[in-house]
């Protein structure tokens, strides 16, 4: 399952509609529709701002299946009151992985990043 499936996913959640979300993201509506549809990538500069529209990390957006990460959500992780915040992940490194065997390892390792850090 790609990028443009877990975007349909998030946006039924959502409720919102194709244009709605081209209208948040400042794109024409076949803009993001290509995208939904896997027609064109994404832009890396748009990415932070889908995860925050749907509410989900960065790695949810590329995640097969219906597993949600540990850290799901920034405000559930409680990364706020630790050394490493929200500002601090927003402005982080995006990696586009489109094996799902190396995306799954490197879940993992990021899981455990997130942990140490918050030691």
């Amino acid at each position: 399952m790609g990028v443009g499936t877990n975007l349909k996913k998030l946006r039924s959640k959502t409720k919102l509609s194709q244009q709605e979300i081209a209208d948040m993201l400042g794109l024409d509506r076949n803009t993001y529709t290509n995208w939904e549809n896997e027609a064109t990538d994404i832009k890396s500069s748009y990415i932070p701002k889908l995860a925050e529209i749907f509410e989900v990390s960065i790695v949810d957006l590329f995640e097969a299946g219906n597993k949600q990460s540990n850290y799901n959500n920034l405000e559930n992780a409680d990364l706020k009151d630790n050394a490493i915040g929200q500002k601090d992940i927003q402005q982080g490194i995006i990696i586009n992985i489109t094996d799902s065997e190396a995306a799954k390892v490197i879940s993992t390792q990021l899981e455990e990043l997130i942990k140490a850090l918050n030691k």
